[in-house]
């Protein structure tokens, strides 16, 4: 009975991750790399986003907007929790880093470009960060950023960064166990648009709408009957 009550309460959530392809690049030719995982739970939807790259060279790698679709929700009545939660990191003009704050607001809003997608984003507007708090990747080789050019190391309208990846947390009304997120796109730069596709990753976490509780507990009260007719 413990374990059916355990299942139950899981049952409502499920877990959808995206990343760039091997081999990807910003508009500028420069590799990226980034994943998205997305967990729901009943109306919670909870974004994990990650800059993978080490070593960037320029700030048109990192990390500046996510856009997703979901299929089933009221998108439009979507609302976010704060304004995303990262750890800080400024990065110096010779390669080297300092952490700064951790847990502070990352500055990243959300918005509805159309029926049934979202957009995170930290690009200019009322209540971004930008052009600061853009996601970066680990140092390279001896713990510095070896190969960042000024647009990264020392540049004083893009410091501080958000180390390594930054957590978002949206409520929206009328998901369920069938509700999927697709269509998504990571964006990199400080110029809004520069899209790379996600791609799912494999194989991914799709809710079963509560079939496997359902055959568990029927299994367990199947084993509850044949105690109490052999006892």
């Amino acid at each position: 009975m413990g374990c059916a009550t355990l299942l139950a309460a899981s049952a409502g959530a499920a877990s959808f991750t995206f990343s760039t392809a091997p081999g990807a690049t910003e508009s500028g030719g420069n590799p990226v790399d980034a994943s998205a995982v997305f967990m729901t739970s009943g109306s919670t939807l909870t974004i994990t986003l990650t800059d993978l790259l080490a070593n960037p060279k320029t700030v048109a790698q990192l990390i500046s907007d996510l856009q997703f679709g979901v299929t089933i929700g009221d998108t439009a009545s979507a609302t976010q929790t704060g304004t995303g939660i990262g750890n800080e990191r400024t990065v110096n003009g010779n390669g080297t880093f300092s952490n700064g704050a951790t847990g502070v607001d990352a500055g990243w809003i959300l918005s509805k470009p159309s029926a049934h997608t979202l957009l995170l984003d930290v690009l200019s507007g009322p209540g971004h960060a930008g052009p600061s708090h853009l996601i970066i990747g680990p140092p390279g080789p001896g713990n510095v950023y070896g190969i960042a050019n000024g647009s990264i190391a020392g540049n004083g309208p893009h410091n501080p960064f958000l180390a390594d990846s930054a957590t978002f947390t949206l409520t929206i009304p009328g998901m369920s166990t069938d509700t999927i997120i697709n269509n998504v796109n990571f964006s990199f730069g400080t110029t809004a648009g520069d899209d790379v596709p996600g791609v799912p990753g494999s194989p991914p976490t799709i809710p079963d709408g509560g079939t496997t509780v359902m055959l568990l507990g029927g299994a367990l009260s199947g084993l509850a009957l044949i105690r109490r007719k052999l006892s």
